[in-house]
């Protein structure tokens, strides 16, 4: 469960009663599209012939571009975690990553999916004993990548939802 019982306006548009602009919903989708895409190859070393979760990430990023629609990208971050569903570890979170980068569309809460699911696949690859640093380093990658116009949003979000995020933003 990476999405909080109560929805934060922040990241409800405008148009539907929240704060977030278009524009930052747009930053926050390529965020999350980057994050996805840092760990993609942990999932296309062990699933090279499937190129759902990839197609997530080139969807969301057409969606910001205006070239699909949101419900396009939404069903194709589905289709990404369908292609998780029989794995374990790096793989599967790889491509759990690339599914909540291609629903972003949808909720733009799931940003923090993206990313932490992300630092989780990187945990999982990492060799026995350096998962925390691996995920630490990882965290602060993401960190670098976010635009400056949503940095602090994503920051708060990180810290507010940490607990139901595995705790894999704790520095």
């Amino acid at each position: 469960m990476i999405l909080p019982k109560v929805r934060d306006p922040r990241f409800v548009t405008i148009r539907r009663g929240g704060t977030l602009t278009d524009d930052d919903h747009r930053l926050l989708a390529l965020w999350a599209a980057s994050c996805a895409e840092h760990v993609l190859g942990l999932f296309e070393t062990v699933r090279p012939d499937d190129p759902r979760p990839r197609q997530a990430i080139e969807h969301i990023r057409a969606w910001v571009r205006g070239d699909i629609t949101m419900m396009v990208s939404r069903a194709a971050g589905g289709h990404a975690m369908g292609a998780a569903r029989d794995l374990r570890g790096a793989a599967r979170h790889a491509a759990y990553a690339a599914g909540q980068a291609g629903v972003v569309a949808h909720v733009a809460a799931h940003e923090l999916g993206a990313a932490a699911y992300a630092i989780k696949a990187v945990r999982a690859a990492a060799p026995r004993g350096e998962a925390d640093a691996a995920g630490r380093r990882e965290c602060r990658w993401q960190r670098d990548q976010l635009p400056p116009a949503i940095r602090e949003l994503v920051l708060d979000d990180q810290r507010l939802r940490n607990d139901i995020c595995w705790s894999v933003f704790e520095d």
